[in-house]
């Protein structure tokens, strides 16, 4: 059986692409979602060379019916 994770993508505001994609546990607690998710925002800033402000998160969500 899989374990069950939320799929987040992150976005450069700037240019509205997709840049990083992460995956977390779906049993975490919304506050060290919320954590984990802020640090690696920080990491892809860096990594791409971009202003921390101009990078967003959001959860992926499955279309499939």
């Amino acid at each position: 059986m899989k374990k069950a994770v939320k799929h987040y993508k992150f976005i450069n505001s700037a240019t509205g692409y997709a840049i990083y994609y992460h995956s977390l546990d779906e049993n975490m607690e919304a506050e060290k979602i919320k954590e984990e998710l802020e640090k690696v925002k920080a990491q892809v800033a860096i990594k791409n060379g971009i202003y921390l402000g101009t990078v967003y998160w959001e959860e992926v969500k499955d279309d499939v019916k």
